[in-house]
């Protein structure tokens, strides 16, 4: 039997006024799947984003998420199986919120904690993923007295929290220092051989943020996609200087992608 994608777009487009600025576009995930998306400022990246993330509706042509149609369902209910790390959500979140209750307050898709019952399950759902990702001794600190990497891990504990069936990334390495941004990369890559981790897509200006385990790439340019398909066909000197129009010389050395100019 075929197996459904967990996303999937159909001649979709974007259009705010009189300019398209996003499409048409077709693409599809699935299961078990590791994506990035990859482009330059102003590319259409935000915007197809917050297409995956039911925050905004095509203009034209239908988006499916885990087998319902953007249109056709509840909503709300849809993206409680979406784990999303990004500004949208990083801004909202109360900087006097205990770090622990950053992750547990996903369980009931809320930002800050107020008087929720949360049993041994939800718990210890909450310890598990902060110390995944670093953070476990961090639980009774407050969220606003932490670094930007600190809060970065937090984020995406609290994004899996709800155990999700697809996690967005929004350029969850941008503001890290460089140690930062390493330890970061090699938490993904050991949370990415788990074959319970749902199918993930991660948005990033900066190929050197691709985490080791990423299987599919996804190049955009003014909106369209340019070229798309398994990683190591993707992220190519040739296709990278062309979306960024600049020579640019692609390493990939024990699973991870470099970039250098070269004019």
């Amino acid at each position: 039997m075929t197996m459904q994608p967990v996303l999937e777009l159909r001649d979709v487009s974007v259009r705010r006024g009189e300019n398209t600025i996003l499409g048409p576009i077709n693409f599809q995930i699935k299961a078990g799947e590791r994506w990035v998306i990859l482009g330059p400022n102003g590319a259409g990246k935000s915007t197809l984003l917050q297409l995956l993330a039911t925050r905004i509706f095509p203009t034209r042509g239908d988006v499916f998420v885990l087998n319902k149609q953007m249109g056709h369902v509840d909503l709300f209910e849809l993206r409680t199986r979406i784990g999303i790390c990004g500004a949208q959500i990083a801004d909202d979140i109360p900087h006097d919120e205990k770090v622990r209750d950053v992750v547990l307050t996903a369980a009931y898709a809320i930002l800050g904690r107020w008087n929720e019952d949360y049993d041994l399950w939800d718990e210890s759902r909450a310890i598990a993923l902060l110390t995944t990702f670093g953070v476990r001794d961090l639980g009774d600190r407050l969220y606003g007295s932490l670094s930007e990497g600190e809060k970065k891990r937090t984020q995406i504990a609290r994004a899996l929290m709800t155990d999700p069936e697809l996690l967005l990334l929004d350029e969850p390495a941008g503001g890290l220092d460089l140690g930062g941004r390493e330890d970061l990369l090699r938490r993904f890559a050991q949370f990415s051989t788990d074959p319970s981790s749902p199918a993930t897509i991660l948005v990033t200006h900066h190929i050197e943020e691709i985490p080791i385990g990423t299987t599919h790439a996804l190049l955009i340019k003014d909106g369209q996609i340019a070229v798309s398909g398994p990683i190591e066909s993707v992220i190519t000197s040739e296709h990278v200087s062309t979306i960024f129009a600049a020579p640019i010389q692609v390493t990939h050395e024990e699973g991870r992608f470099f970039a250098r100019s070269v004019g």
